[in-house]
């Protein structure tokens, strides 16, 4: 793996964020200097954005910051970033505010607990908007409630037809009387328990109501991204372990939640046996985790490869393991079905990508394996391997589904360059600030 340098759009500020990073830990300037070996002058002049750094020097500040070197050369990570420039999108529309985009990095490195906060927001209201709309599909096409609307509705036209005609007739005999009383009666009753009967199918169990509200796929990607992306478990027993996984996950109550955790997890258990991670490991670090050198052991299965490599655990800044990738899945409509993560590279939560990553031209090419280096926003690059796939045939003359990967790491344009010049890219159209960009949406 390559040694990161920072791209020249951002390392400006990585300066800034190495001083904040030196006064948080409480190490005076000569320290600092002096365990990674350079002058106190020197790292001074590092420290005001007077000099460029990279290569061993940024490893090894890093290391003694107790950081990954993309926090120091990057800065904020792109998934924050992208929520910070939809805030502010958010805001010029809604209350003709402009908030400067421009100065989103700047804002990180100074004030990281509040950049975090309003991302965080960000993402609770994004999360929120989601529920409603699924609400509001739910409410117009709710079978029960359509059943329900039509009885309540029903109901309350007996019930205004018996009163007109108590109104309306005062001389109505005794015995006519009392059926029409007897009539509005039990129709009032129905109405009462049709009405009970709709609130609670709405309402949520007793044991779910503290319970904050999240879709499926974001409980089940928090219960991946807090393992690492990696089930040590399921790579020693298999699909047998996949129940526990399950059950010391929070979020698993749910039918919906635990049976997408369950499928994608057999997933999983079933590339770690077709490719076990004592084969697997020892081949990636001695390739250099090149997955073109990988295809032998993984029978020619590019996706399977892409997806093991992606699940490799990571070791410690420093530390022997394997680098960090990020990856993103897609069906055949483009929607991102899955995802794993890493700084500086945004993948959407909800929706497609941008249609420049080679995820999607990889659907247009089945089987046939995609490399490419993809330059961000921000600066930032990226190599990516990426193919398509049939992952389920409906049966003979009928069209395979298929489903697309793609790997993601880091790059430098300088030692790390494919044939291809970088694709400038972005996170999605949503997100991007690339106005000019011919693939906008």
């Amino acid at each position: 793996m390559t040694n990161p340098t920072p791209s020249p759009r951002r390392a400006q500020l990585t300066g800034n964020r190495i001083r904040e990073r030196r006064l948080v830990l409480g190490l005076k300037q000569a320290e600092l200097a002096g365990l990674v070996g350079i002058s106190p002058s020197y790292l001074n002049l590092i420290e005001h954005n007077r000099r460029r750094i990279g290569g061993k020097l940024l490893i090894g500040i890093a290391r003694v910051l107790q950081v990954d070197p993309a926090q120091l050369t990057e800065g904020a990570d792109a998934t924050l970033y992208d929520a910070l420039q939809l805030a502010a999108q958010r805001a010029s529309t809604a209350f003709g505010a402009a908030p400067e985009t421009d100065r989103i990095d700047e804002l990180a490195g100074r004030f990281p607990g509040w950049t975090g906060l309003l991302a965080a927001q960000q993402k609770r209201i994004a999360s929120l908007e989601i529920l409603i709309e699924g609400l509001r599909d739910r409410i117009s096409h709710d079978p029960v409630l359509a059943e329900s609307m039509h009885e309540v509705l029903s109901t309350v036209a007996a019930i205004r037809s018996t009163a007109d005609i108590l109104v309306r007739e005062p001389d109505l005999d005794d015995v006519w009387r009392g059926r029409f009383h007897r009539n509005l009666h039990e129709e009032a009753e129905r109405l009462s328990n049709r009405a009970t009967a709709l609130i609670r199918h709405f309402e949520p169990e007793a044991d779910d109501s503290a319970r904050v509200a999240s879709t499926p796929i974001e409980t089940v990607e928090a219960m991946f991204d807090a393992a690492g992306h990696h089930f040590p478990s399921i790579e020693a027993d298999g699909a047998a372990a996949i129940a526990s996984v399950l059950d010391q996950a929070p979020g698993m109550e749910d039918v919906a939640t635990r049976n997408l955790g369950e499928r994608l997890l057999r997933s999983y258990a079933e590339d770690a046996a077709r490719l076990p991670l004592d084969v697997m490991a020892p081949a990636a670090r001695s390739t250099g985790y090149d997955p073109a050198q990988l295809l032998g052991i993984g029978g020619g299965d590019v996706a399977l490869v892409l997806r093991r490599l992606a699940t490799l655990p990571r070791g410690a800044v420093g530390e022997d393991g394997a680098p960090p990738f990020g990856l993103a899945v897609c069906d055949g409509s483009g929607a991102l079905i899955f995802r794993r993560r890493i700084p500086a590279f945004s993948v959407p939560r909800f929706g497609a990508g941008c249609p420049l990553w080679p995820l999607y031209r990889a659907l247009a090419r089945p089987g046939q394996p995609e490399v490419a280096q993809l330059e961000m926003p921000q600066g930032a690059m990226f190599k990516v391997w990426a193919v398509s796939q049939p992952v389920g045939h409906a049966g003979f003359g009928q069209a395979p589904v298929m489903q697309a990967v793609m790997l993601i790491t880091p790059s430098t344009a300088q030692g790390d360059a494919t044939s291809a010049p970088p694709i400038a890219a972005g996170p999605g159209c949503h997100f991007c600030p690339r106005k000019e960009c011919t693939a906008r949406r």
